[in-house]
């Protein structure tokens, strides 16, 4: 039974097309910033987490959690009753991440076309020499 804060997370909370591979920011790893976004709302299971980032294989969900826990940016609490369950949660350190990312996604919705222009040139250019 999951104990979610909130509402459940959905499935497509992340658009498919992703801007973050193209993104010359980065947060972390490759999934860091989407993590955050997931613990945005409080607390969460691994198998929450999994809803939405169902691209990501559960071996790399748990290495990139356990960079998040070593950068003290996430908690991870072990609960014994009434079964044993883990949560993930966000730190304060963590929490604070949500102002530089939030500033981090207005740029990149502001430059976005021209981002994709700049990709596309550099794919012709190399196709011709």
């Amino acid at each position: 039974m999951s104990e979610a804060i909130g509402e459940p997370l959905r499935a497509d909370m992340f658009d498919p097309v992703c801007p973050s591979n193209l993104s010359p920011i980065r947060f972390g790893d490759k999934w860091a910033g989407m993590i955050i976004r997931c613990l945005e709302g409080g607390p969460r299971r691994f198998s929450e987490l999994r809803v939405p980032m169902h691209d990501v294989t559960a071996k790399v969900l748990t290495q990139s959690l356990r960079t998040l826990e070593r950068d003290g940016l996430i908690s991870r609490t072990a609960h014994d009753t009434p079964v044993r369950r883990v949560t993930y949660d966000l730190t304060p350190l963590g929490r604070s991440m949500l102002v530089p990312m939030d500033a981090a996604c207005a740029w990149m919705a502001a430059n976005w076309d021209k981002l994709l222009d700049a990709r596309e040139a550099s794919i012709g250019l190399n196709q011709t020499a």
